[in-house]
């Protein structure tokens, strides 16, 4: 009972954002190029949500803490919502549909083609997140397709950082804790080796 009631609490926190967003929008309180604030705050809700589904299994290895792989595909899912929704703003609302204009736009700017390749990885780990799925590819074949969420993870921060003239310290703050966490993964691999010798 704990459990559920820890994952439903974590499902409505990860709710507020989209509610908080869509009421400023309704409110016109999102500034002068409403458009322009909701891609920016979906995506950076995105990212972050990323960045707390990295963290969950480098938090159970070093910490021995087991609720953050109860959080895992709840966060990682909820990411590539905000992900989608994210682009579906900029793709409606900003282009109007018009194909022709978003090809162009993302060979001219590199973040935009950064951020459509991160939602297309993104995607057939979307797809996979059930238990259903990670039977038909069996368990090493799903787990290793899903570690293309770390790859996931530098295109978003390049993307990030991209998407601004100049740099964000906030941005190469996250690009640190994400080398962080790529070194607690590889750490913990060669760890596991040195044992298997």
């Amino acid at each position: 009972m704990l459990r559920k009631n820890f994952v439903r609490l974590a499902f409505a926190a990860c709710c507020l954002p989209a509610a908080w967003l869509a009421l400023q929008f309704k409110r016109d309180n999102l500034g002068a190029n409403p458009i322009d604030a909701l891609i920016n705050d979906l995506g950076y809700i995105a990212f972050v949500l990323l960045m707390l589904t990295l963290a969950c299994t480098p938090s159970q290895i070093f910490f021995k803490l087991k609720w953050p792989l109860l959080l895992r595909k709840l966060l990682g899912d909820f990411c590539f919502f905000y992900a989608s929704v994210h682009l579906l703003t900029y793709v409606i609302f900003d282009q109007g549909l018009v194909f022709a204009d978003i090809v162009k736009d993302m060979l001219k700017h590199k973040f935009l083609f950064l951020g459509f390749t991160a939602w297309l990885l993104m995607l057939p780990l979307a797809v996979t997140s059930t238990q259903g799925w990670q039977k038909r590819l069996g368990f090493r074949r799903w787990k290793r397709l899903h570690r293309v969420v770390y790859l996931c993870g530098g295109l978003a921060s390049f993307h990030f950082l991209l998407r601004f003239k100049t740099p964000r310290f906030e941005t190469v703050a996250w690009m640190a804790a994400l080398g962080v966490l790529l070194l607690a993964r590889v750490f913990e691999v060669f760890r596991r080796r040195n044992l298997k010798v």
